[in-house]
């Protein structure tokens, strides 16, 4: 079975390419221990960053700092280009999510032209190509940083549903290997689960424990996919209690079981 690409590695790929693997690699909700950049071409969809959903179009920039939990839709009609920067990157780059719509023509111009210029370097094997990947890699920062200023970043105030739903997914992405369930995570959060619950509903359309389990299943996975771990192991390091109780929730959400999944990769 294929090894994962270990995420210290500088990647750039194509949308289409990133969702045809399996569109839960885009959109079931997890973390990434790297920076992210999304540029969006053509096509519409909504994306969740942080348990706040939003809806976007072409043209849009959307920047994720590691560790923010974030899934998106890929539609056969969308079309972009996914940058990520690898764990020990060395560019500058925002601390907060970024999500920006991005109208002048010159600024979608000067976006398209520094990816096709990574892409190009680093398909190269002249002298150097390396060193002049990652002095684009640093525009595309300088890019994101001017681009931050001037189009004016869609953020929406931190009223006080978007901060409890923000402290529970990174309460849940410390945790979700643990086995706690949403009862034990919202006391940790001193709130009920039925608020936790309401909240998550505002503020991204889904339940507390859709959130969770799609945290976890996708874990199991990319596991599944990417490692040779047995799959009661893959159960049991999720927190689930027994094998029977990973492979109902697997089958629950995606259809089939954790073996059939693996099988048919």
């Amino acid at each position: 079975m294929n090894a994962p690409i270990e995420a210290s590695q500088m990647r750039l790929v194509a949308l289409p390419r990133l969702a045809a693997a399996g569109r839960w690699r885009v959109e079931a909700m997890r973390t990434l221990s790297e920076p992210c950049f999304l540029w969006f071409t053509k096509g519409q969809g909504r994306i969740t960053v942080a348990g706040v959903t939003r809806g976007y179009t072409a043209h849009n920039a959307i920047y994720i700092p590691p560790g923010v939990m974030h899934g998106f839709e890929v539609g056969p009609q969308v079309f972009g280009t996914a940058v990520f920067f690898g764990r020990d990157t060395k560019v500058i780059l925002p601390d907060q999510p970024q999500h920006l719509r991005i109208r002048e023509v010159h600024a979608q111009q000067e976006v398209n032209v520094i990816l096709d210029m990574i892409q190009r370097e680093m398909d190269s094997d002249t002298a150097a190509h390396d060193r002049a990947t990652g002095h684009y890699l640093g525009l595309l920062g300088v890019w994101l940083e001017r681009q931050s200023v001037r189009a004016a970043p869609e953020t929406t105030p931190p009223d006080a549903a978007r901060r409890l739903v923000n402290r529970f997914t990174q309460l849940m992405e410390r945790e979700f290997r643990a086995g706690l369930g949403v009862g034990e995570m919202a006391a940790l959060l001193g709130v009920t689960p039925t608020h936790l619950t309401r909240r998550c509903r505002e503020t991204c359309g889904r339940s507390a424990i859709d959130l969770l389990q799609d945290r976890r299943i996708f874990e199991a996975l990319r596991l599944l996919s990417e490692t040779d771990t047995p799959v009661g192991r893959i159960g049991q390091s999720l927190g689930f209690n027994s094998p029977a109780y990973f492979t109902r929730a697997f089958q629950n959400m995606t259809g089939v079981s954790p073996t059939a999944f693996r099988r048919s990769l």
